[in-house]
């Protein structure tokens, strides 16, 4: 049984296709194949090119297309939509909703006010600025956030990373106004640096910070967070400033003279509670008001006890003095020169990129799960504009915060009206409330912050990124013992370089597979992940899976040389029908460069000299216009360019049958 083929073949100038009908006997399985024209993407100008891959870069979403076919009057009202997203929601906003959110907004601003203070003392900064910080940051984004869920305010991270940054060059205890200063600074330029992200549409750069590294760093930092409230937790007066685990761990079996029962006792017995009421509603998400009440009833009652013991429990610090009132303005506290300015910039940088991660992420999710889109670049302008104005009025980096969040999502909340319900309480609180805490034990913040950041170690999925990805797994542990052993910021830095070499080895050393027929189809699939496929005679058909560049050219030459090497070995060995074309399939191809073209044709020069054919499949529009525009297809042949392998095989057989 032949395989015959009837060839009409058709080459324009322009081009450099060719139309060939390959038919087969009627009991020949598989059915007769057609061989199609592999035809040049429709002609474009260099401008209408880059506007279009500008357009796919920058705005995939097509933020605009909501404005087309519109009359003035709806364009205006899309447009205050757009920029303030409180707008789509305001005029359907009733009574009910209203509710839901004060419940909600009351119920976050309980685990916001000690969180607040918590993390302000995590950051080096007075306890105070926690509070201003929950106040004005959560009223700017409730205007301009387009998440309904994300609770505003600061979070240990980002506090966590902007104290160790600034406390490594400027002692927060020896020069508390500079460091001060140089917060509100690094809060600016964090501000900054979000917004012009999300206005430059540039969100893809914290995509750098990738699960596996948010994964280890966060358990990294969550752990140096716990241990640095060994402080508190144990008495302790005179305690190392640094921020790894070595440092720490020997500053406290140093100070064991300073160790206070009163704190020991006091410490464990609220860490106890705090740390039972979030198992419990771990366990029983209906219950989630006993975690979200515990830590503002943790400080009422620790409060409470301090104040009636406070002749005898000399041993425990309290927070002390407070002020009330508003958020002073800090404008005059920016500062754009000087010294320092670089240590303000970069820890803005980090903070703002660590912040807009946790935010988003939270954002996203929450929104997944009522069915809602949350736009990630108006959420970056949202927080860069919240913490510009925050760093104006005396507050350091917020965002959406993982826990407090979690507890607005379960206490029902629907807007973001919560969040103003939640700023009117520490209002209240700013107001009235400061002289109550003036007794409040430092050992219970303590005892706050660990219940809060325990939560942030999430081992399972480190085990699953063991199972899924070695790679993902390496640069997860990378971050993890970086950050405890080394620093915060190099422990980050690290991480994000392994991520970066783990790209940089797919770019560079792209996978290459042997692909071999499925009986009785036109289907080609990997040998070695099928065993139903086979080799076809004579034929080597290799499968590229990415694009061709400068970075892998050399790489994909050798590769593939070494795959046609080993081919004939292979036919050698067994007394196979000797190899007379080889295939690559360009499927995966997206793209191609002026070095990837010079490496097709070097590889059709060393294949020629072997007396091999080689043959390209089902390459991409780009590519195949760039290879016809550098005239290499003219070196093909009339039969080296097929829209499939199934017709290259069918074709290439019918044409060495039809040869004497």
């Amino acid at each position: 049984m032949g395989l015959n083929s009837n060839r009409v073949e058709n080459i324009s100038g322009n081009e450099a296709t060719i139309i060939r009908v390959s038919t087969t006997d009627s009991t020949l399985s598989p059915p007769p194949l057609e061989v199609h024209r592999v035809c040049l993407p429709p002609k474009t100008t260099t401008f209408q090119k880059l506007k279009h891959r500008l357009s796919e870069i920058f705005f995939p979403d097509d933020p605009l297309h909501r404005f087309k076919n519109q009359t003035s009057l709806r364009k205006l009202v899309l447009g205050l939509q757009f920029l303030f997203p409180i707008f789509q929601w305001a005029p359907e906003y009733d009574l009910r909703l209203f509710r839901s959110d004060v419940i909600s907004g009351l119920t976050i601003a309980s685990l916001a006010i000690p969180q607040g203070i918590s993390y302000a003392k995590l950051a080096n900064l007075p306890p105070i600025v926690g509070l201003y910080s929950s106040f004005v940051p959560p009223l700017i984004y409730s205007i301009l956030g387009s998440s309904r869920h994300l609770a505003v305010g600061p979070v240990s991270i980002a506090s966590l990373v902007m104290g160790s940054m600034l406390s490594e060059t400027v002692s927060y205890s020896q020069e508390p106004i500079l460091y001060l200063k140089l917060a509100f600074t690094a809060t600016f330029f964090a501000g900054l640096f979000q917004a012009s992200l999300g206005l430059l549409r540039l969100g893809f750069v914290i995509d750098f910070l990738s699960k596996a590294t948010l994964v280890g760093f966060m358990a990294g930092a969550a752990v140096i967070v716990s241990l640095q409230q060994l402080k508190s937790l144990l008495g302790i007066v005179h305690f190392t400033t640094k921020m790894q685990f070595v440092p720490v761990m020997s500053s406290v079996f140093k100070q064991k003279d300073e160790w206070s029962w009163q704190s020991v006792i006091m410490g464990v017995g609220f860490l106890i509670l705090l740390l039972t009421t979030r198992h419990i509603s771990i366990r029983r998400p209906k219950l989630f008001w006993i975690s979200a009440a515990a830590p503002l009833t943790s400080v009422v009652l620790s409060t409470i006890l301090v104040f009636l013991l406070r002749s005898k429990a000399h041993g425990i610090s309290i927070i002390g003095h407070l002020p009330k009132g508003l958020n002073p303005p800090s404008s005059n506290m920016i500062c754009l020169s000087g010294p320092y300015l670089a240590l303000a910039v970069k820890t803005g940088i980090i903070t703002g990129i660590l912040s807009l991660t946790e935010g988003i992420a939270v954002g996203r999710t929450l929104a997944a799960m009522k069915n809602y889109q949350v736009d990630g670049n108006k959420e970056m302008m949202a927080i860069g504009l919240m913490n510009m104005a925050g760093s104006c009025s005396s507050c350091f980096v917020t965002t959406g915060s993982f826990s407090r969040s979690a507890v607005n999502y379960n206490a029902g909340a629907q807007t973001a009206i919560s969040n103003i319900v939640m700023a009117t309480a520490v209002l209240v609180t700013l107001l009235f409330l400061m002289p109550l805490f003036h007794y409040t034990p430092n050992v219970i913040l303590a005892a706050i912050i660990i219940t809060a950041v325990i939560g942030l170690i999430d081992y399972q999925a480190a085990f699953r990124l063991w199972k899924v990805d070695k790679l993902d797994f390496l640069a997860c542990v990378c971050s993890f013992v970086g950050v405890l052993f080394i620093s915060v910021p190099l422990g980050l830095a690290i991480a994000v370089g392994v991520s970066v070499f783990k790209i940089l080895l797919h770019v560079t050393r792209p996978n290459t597979l042997v692909l071999g027929n499925i009986p009785g189809t036109h289907t080609y699939q990997n040998l070695s992940r099928y065993r139903e496929a086979s080799r076809v005679p004579s034929f080597l058909i290799l499968a590229v899976e990415s694009p061709i560049y400068f970075a892998n050219s050399t790489y994909l030459l050798e590769r593939i040389m070494r795959w046609v090497r080993e081919e004939e070995e292979w036919i050698k060995e067994n007394n196979r029908s000797a190899l007379k074309c080889l295939i690559l399939d360009m499927t995966a191809v997206t793209s191609i460069d002026t070095s990837g073209i010079d490496a097709l044709v070097e590889i059709r020069k060393m294949v020629e000299k072997k007396s091999l054919k080689l043959v390209l499949a089902s390459p991409v529009g780009n590519v195949t216009e760039k290879l016809h525009k550098s005239q290499v297809l003219d070196s093909f042949g009339l039969n080296g360019l097929y829209m499939t392998v199934g017709e290259a095989v069918a074709d290439i057989s019918s044409l060495w049958k039809c040869q004497p």
